[in-house]
């Protein structure tokens, strides 16, 4: 593995009255066991000292700049001030949850983009409580590219989830079912899996990534006595795709590509919409599944669950997923080095 990158780890708040600031003093407090690379949380001193008190964490914080951060990682846990402040209790979000939690993305994303950072990595945020203060984006993977937006253009997106047993993609992201039948193209399907080997290359050191396909009818169509989908806009994607030179296998039935031995057969599982690939990796994954975003300019990962506001502030959130996205953004932005 390559040496762990000179610059930390952006963390975000993420929603201050989630279990984000929890899971992130539990990470910090495993740092020297698992050698984790050097991050810094971005958010509110006070705040996370408070939550620190509360969860009986007897820890030191330093407020620091990110060029401060590797230097006071191995005996404080680094804050970088975003100028804006949470007053939100564990389970309790209030009118303070949105303006901090936005403003710790944005932040993140500017310091990994002007060189200060080395990746972002994302804390859980609550999407109806940021809708209710007029956030307008499906999820944290839309706003994210927007952010990465240059000269007014927007990057595509793409959400892989990760884990050591298996690393899946929906074509179509945060969609009711129906509208995701309805965006579903071969040429989104291209331009999909075009980035995923791109970045399985570049950013997880596999030379030659083998993708597999699925279909997006029970069975693949059965020779499309089940759907047409599969004939029409999977298979004529999947020849261009070959044309490129990517190795790309499908359209496969979805019910058999995720045993183990089919498991063995690929480096990444692309599927047609959500659920598809979110729940064979929520079976087999559920506590170190990673959240990336292929795609962007930037690296950006994150744990695979929410906020869990019933255990916030309580010292029952799991750290694992945060734990592998952080061991995760370290290794990528180690490899991109």
């Amino acid at each position: 593995m390559a040496a762990l990158p000179i610059k930390p780890l952006a963390l975000t708040l993420g929603e201050p009255a989630g279990i984000g600031p929890d899971i992130t003093i539990a990470a910090w407090l495993r740092r020297r066991e698992l050698n984790l690379p050097a991050f810094y949380l971005l958010g509110d001193e006070a705040f996370v000292a408070q939550r620190a008190k509360a969860l009986g964490a007897g820890i030191r914080i330093a407020a620091v700049s990110p060029d401060e951060a590797n230097a006071a990682f191995a005996e404080a846990l680094p804050v970088v001030a975003t100028g804006q402040s949470a007053t939100a209790e564990p389970g309790k979000p209030d009118a303070s949850s949105a303006p901090a939690a936005l403003a710790s993305i944005r932040q993140a994303v500017t310091d990994v983009r002007e060189g200060r950072a080395g990746a972002v990595v994302t804390n859980p945020i609550a999407k109806s409580v940021l809708y209710r203060a007029g956030f307008r984006h499906p999820g944290h993977t839309e706003f994210l590219a927007e952010l990465a937006a240059e000269d007014g253009r927007v990057p595509q997106p793409v959400m892989m989830l990760w884990s050591p047993r298996l690393a899946v993609v929906p074509v179509t992201i945060h969609l009711s079912l129906r509208e995701a039948l309805s965006q579903l193209s071969s040429e989104l399907i291209v331009s999909t899996v075009r980035i995923v080997a791109t970045e399985l290359t570049s950013r997880f050191g596999i030379a030659r990534p083998r993708i597999a396909v699925s279909g997006l009818n029970p069975h693949a169509g059965e020779d499309g006595s089940l759907g047409h989908e599969e004939q029409t806009v999977i298979a004529p994607a999947l020849k261009v795709l070959r044309n490129d030179g990517i190795e790309a296998r499908g359209p496969l039935p979805a019910d058999t590509m995720f045993h183990d031995a089919a498991r063995n057969l690929y480096d990444c599982a692309v599927c047609m919409y959500h659920d598809q690939a979110l729940i064979p990796i929520k079976t087999v994954a559920f506590d170190d599944a990673v959240n990336v975003t292929l795609g962007l300019p930037f690296i950006r990962t994150s744990p695979d669950h929410g906020t869990a506001f019933d255990i916030a502030g309580t010292s029952k959130a799991n750290p694992s997923s945060l734990i592998a996205a952080i061991q995760l953004a370290g290794r990528m932005a180690a490899t991109q080095i």
